[in-house]
């Protein structure tokens, strides 16, 4: 028993997940589709999981303090974003809570870079293991879990971004 309480303490404090994708498409758009939850449901990996998922909106309308709740069955359960930091055109910070099935909460950061004729996205998901953490982590890897979400979701967006009307 001993062993293993040493082999869990011994796992890492924190975790990271980071995905990047190249968008031709204006920063305001690629912004817009982030910084307004109402504008998730066009590009977002989990929002089509769940037909019956019940969403709400409430804070601000977009931008800091805007929020948005959901509850789901197994595949997407229970949590809550709030977006803390949104600075016009180049990123918004968002704590993202997990309810059900999981407790935990982590930040988020969407960070938009001029490329080109285009922009490239940046999207990045930290978190603290604490002892329950860590020894998940020994079943469980983020990266794998969630990596391949935001690949979905960034391929989504792009698909989004590039089909809208240039003004």
């Amino acid at each position: 028993m001993g062993g293993l309480l040493a082999v869990i303490i011994s796992r890492p404090e924190s975790y990271r997940v980071a995905r990047s994708t190249t968008i031709a498409a204006p920063a305001a758009d690629v912004f817009a589709l982030v910084n307004d939850f109402h504008n998730w449901d066009d590009w977002s990996p989990w929002a089509k999981l769940d037909a019956a998922m019940k969403k709400t909106y409430d804070g601000a309308a977009m931008g800091v303090g805007a929020g948005y709740y959901r509850i789901g069955d197994d595949k997407v359960g229970e949590g809550r974003m709030t977006i803390t930091e949104s600075q016009p055109n180049e990123k918004v910070g968002i704590k993202l809570e997990f309810l059900k099935p999981f407790a935990a909460v982590n930040a988020t950061d969407f960070t938009i870079k001029p490329e080109g004729n285009g922009v490239t996205v940046n999207w990045t998901m930290t978190g603290h293991n604490d002892l329950m953490g860590k020894a998940a982590s020994l079943f469980m890897d983020m990266e794998k879990m969630i990596g391949g979400d935001f690949e979905k979701g960034l391929a989504q967006m792009k698909a989004r971004a590039e089909s809208k009307p240039k003004l």
